[in-house]
């Protein structure tokens, strides 16, 4: 059997740019894509924090360091600059591989920029 777990979140990103004509994704600083081991094209889930919207495209690399969080195509519907969202990768594991598995997880500040890793979800918050 394998299961659906997280793979990867990167937790409290800005959206800097919404482009409704454009044709899909979400386009992530490379930096927090690296940090996250979100690769480039892989689907991706987004939850905004602001408006509680849902959906699914694929991740592209925005060049590094620039703190760029762009939802394109019918996503910008989803999620207008200055929202803040969770961007989530997904992988399907054997419950062999779960033994040693730990999902990665990124927190960003206001700018964009990595606060701090974690591989796990910090026993309080998991609580709340």
């Amino acid at each position: 059997m394998h299961l659906n777990m997280l793979k990867a979140k990167i937790h409290r990103v800005t959206v800097t740019h919404a482009e409704l004509h454009y044709e899909g994704s979400i386009a992530i600083d490379g930096v927090l894509l690296d940090a996250s081991g979100i690769r480039e094209y892989e689907q991706i889930h987004a939850w905004n924090i602001n408006n509680g919207k849902r959906f699914v495209t694929y991740a592209l690399r925005a060049e590094e360091g620039s703190g760029i969080i762009s939802v394109n195509g019918s996503a910008a519907h989803r999620a207008q600059p200055g929202d803040l969202i969770i961007i989530a990768a997904f992988a399907q594991l054997s419950e062999a591989e779960l033994e040693k598995f730990q999902p990665t997880l990124v927190y960003a500040d206001a700018h964009n920029r990595i606060s701090h890793t974690n591989r796990s979800i910090p026993k309080q918050m998991a609580a709340a």
